[in-house]
């Protein structure tokens, strides 16, 4: 067997393989801390319910997708309602109700889902919970507005985002952390609105994007030699 390798050829083929070969490992590195991620995040849901005092004093990773026990009352005069579209592409909105601690604090709480026709409270006054409330929910840090997320309707409260900043600020509150709290699936008179609405729902592609390059990696090594035999420098003497 002979090989005689181009120099130039082989000098920017070598570079690029390597490069190839790291994204693969890099993105299996991806995967496992994916799954690790996705594997805590589940641990934080089934978790025992932490009180506020506790969780505030968690790093905020560490607080994320935990459920956290309230004791207070809702103001249902001041809900907020975040647009969205269910898994059956129909449209609905998220109550956002302020709700007062019995020790002042403010907090926002995500009570679930109501279908448009709903969105006003005077239809399910049975659902406006009056007096004391114990509420189990999910800590959920929220995203900042997209480049492309309309401007809310602040005579409506409608909104296309849960900017917990800014309905804090459109309502006067100063809530005790920059979080919302998911209500449970826990009924309620009426049956509107519908909690338990987390969803623990993170991308992961990256076996898929490792296997990718794994296979660029390949196909270029079968070009070098391929090109090297064709240019008559790979072969097999007699």
């Amino acid at each position: 067997m002979y090989f005689r390798p181009l120099p130039r050829f082989t000098a920017f083929c070598v570079p690029l393989l390597a490069a190839l070969i790291a994204l693969g490992v890099w993105q299996l590195q991806r995967l496992h801390w994916k799954l690790g991620l996705i594997a805590e995040m589940n641990a934080h849901l089934h978790a025992a319910p932490l009180s506020l005092d506790h969780i505030l004093k968690l790093p905020q990773q560490e607080a994320q997708y935990r459920q956290v026990a309230l004791d207070g009352h809702f103001e249902n005069d001041r809900e907020s309602y975040v647009f969205t579209a269910t898994d059956t592409g129909l449209a609905s909105y998220h109550v956002v109700t302020p709700f007062v601690l019995d020790d002042g604090r403010v907090l926002f709480v995500d009570r679930g889902i109501v279908p448009p026709t709903l969105r006003n409270p005077a239809t399910r006054r049975a659902g406006l919970p009056a007096g004391e409330q114990h509420v189990v929910g999910v800590w959920r840090t929220t995203d900042a507005p997209g480049l492309f997320t309309p401007p809310p309707d602040l005579k409506n409260r409608i909104w296309y985002s849960r900017n917990i900043a800014g309905m804090a600020k459109a309502l006067g509150i100063k809530p005790a952390a920059p979080v919302i709290v998911e209500a449970d699936a826990t009924p309620v008179p009426g049956g509107w609105p519908k909690g338990g609405q987390t969803v623990v729902s993170l991308p992961n592609d990256h076996l898929q994007y490792a296997l990718t390059w794994f296979l660029m990696a390949a196909s270029l090594v079968v070009i070098y030699f391929a090109y090297h035999r064709a240019q008559g420098r790979l072969g097999f003497r007699l």
